[in-house]
C-alpha cells in the first residue's frame, strides 16, 4: 500500500505559542517509536504564512505513515503523541485533521 498523508491544522490564538508548539514536534519526531523503532516516516511542521484562505489556522503539519496501521497507532496508542496532545490541548482554539493516500 502506498503511504499515508496526514495533514491536521491548528488554530493558536496566542501566536507566542508557536515556537513553542514548533519544539514539540520535534520532540515528538525524537521520540515516536512502535516496537522500539521510529516509525513515522516524514514529518513537516510549521507555522502558516499569512492568508485569508488560512480562515484563521495558523499552524501546519504534513506526517506521512508507511500504513493506516502505523497511523492508528499514532492517534491511540503513541506516547510521544499523546504528550503533544496533552501540550496542545490547552493552547488551541480548534484543529482540522485530514488522511489519504495520494492519487496522483
Amino acid at each position: 500500500m502506498a503511504p499515508v498523508e496526514r495533514i491536521t491544522l491548528f488554530k493558536i490564538p496566542n501566536e507566542g505559542d508557536l515556537p513553542s508548539l514548533e519544539e514539540q514536534y520535534k520532540i515528538l519526531v525524537a521520540n515516536a517509536k512502535k516496537d522500539g523503532k521510529p516509525y513515522i516516516l516524514t514529518v513537516a511542521a510549521g507555522k502558516c504564512f499569512p492568508d485569508p484562505r488560512n480562515k484563521g489556522f495558523n499552524f501546519s503539519v504534513k506526517t506521512t505513515f508507511a500504513s493506516m496501521e502505523d497511523m492508528e497507532y499514532y492517534d491511540k496508542e503513541c506516547a510521544a503523541h499523546q504528550a503533544l496532545k496533552a501540550y496542545v490541548a490547552p493552547i488551541k482554539e480548534d484543529i482540522l485533521t485530514t488522511y489519504f493516500v495520494s492519487a496522483v
